[in-house]
């Protein structure tokens, strides 16, 4: 399963239904694009390590970004923005879960809803 940016900074931040869902997958991905928003988001050295330290922790793959990644993005983006106000980074997760054949956990549905090849889970905190 690849994970949402929002289910890992609920985890980070103690939410129990993140940290369950977490434990319960039997595999932990995340696109490196996850990756750079939890460093966009760290306020100090001291979270940037605590992020680092979950993720080795947790056992977290970090899954690359390819030239077909991209190209599967940008035909998202083509057919999804303007509906749903797919984002950038949102598409490249959408098109890493779709290429490594995972389910993708969010909290925010809405955005990923339409693109019918994904396998979308929707987490509730």
């Amino acid at each position: 399963m690849i994970f949402d940016t929002d289910v890992l900074i609920w985890a980070l931040k103690g939410n129990k239904r993140a940290a369950e869902a977490i434990d319960a997958a039997k595999e932990r991905h995340i696109s490196v694009i996850n990756y750079m928003e939890l460093i966009c988001g760290a306020r100090d050295k001291a979270e940037l390590r605590a992020v680092r330290s979950f993720l080795k922790d947790m056992g977290f793959s970090i899954l690359p970004l390819t030239e077909n990644l991209g190209l599967r993005a940008s035909v998202y983006l083509e057919e999804y923005f303007l509906a749903t106000g797919l984002s950038l980074a949102d598409a490249l997760l959408a098109a890493t879960a779709v290429a490594h054949q995972l389910a993708f956990l969010t909290g925010n549905a809405r955005h990923f809803k339409r693109i019918s090849e994904l396998t979308l889970k929707t987490f509730r905190p």
